[in-house]
């Protein structure tokens, strides 16, 4: 096998989806609490919730300067919502019996544990490649 045919697709890696139960308060029939499946997200998509969530903001005291900012609790809110597979959080009906008509509120109202929730975005980031949270980067770049 040449050096180029190395990186033909047919040689990538398939990345498997990933399960984890990120609250206590979903339980099956014998109260174990229920699975999420989870798929990996591909850098264009990651790119695309990035832009999304990102604003211009004005530099203090510079009156026509400004400074992009991720909007990291809307990046991450995003970005679960697009790994999830199961349960479908766009379908009308499971939106429907929480109250809520989009996807991401519908996220915050099933998982509605602060501490889940953070524990579920953590997983959701080491899921997807990043191996500090992207807060910890935000945090890191700030000092």
């Amino acid at each position: 096998m040449s050096q180029f045919t190395k990186f033909m697709k047919t040689n990538k890696k398939v990345r498997e989806n990933g399960f984890y139960a990120p609250t206590k308060s979903l339980c099956d029939e014998d109260g174990k609490p229920l699975e999420w499946e989870f798929r990996h997200i591909t850098s264009g998509e990651n790119e695309s919730i990035r832009e999304e969530c990102t604003i211009e903001v004005q530099v203090k005291g510079k009156p026509n300067l400004y400074r992009p900012r991720v909007q990291t609790g809307k990046y991450i809110r995003k970005m679960i919502v697009e790994s999830v597979v199961v349960p479908d959080l766009l379908d009308r009906e499971l939106q429907n019996s929480y109250g809520v008509e989009r996807a991401e509120d519908l996220l915050l109202a099933m998982v509605d544990d602060p501490g889940e929730y953070n524990d579920l975005a953590a997983f959701v980031q080491k899921f997807q490649g990043f191996d500090t949270s992207f807060e910890d980067k935000v945090n890191e770049a700030k000092n």
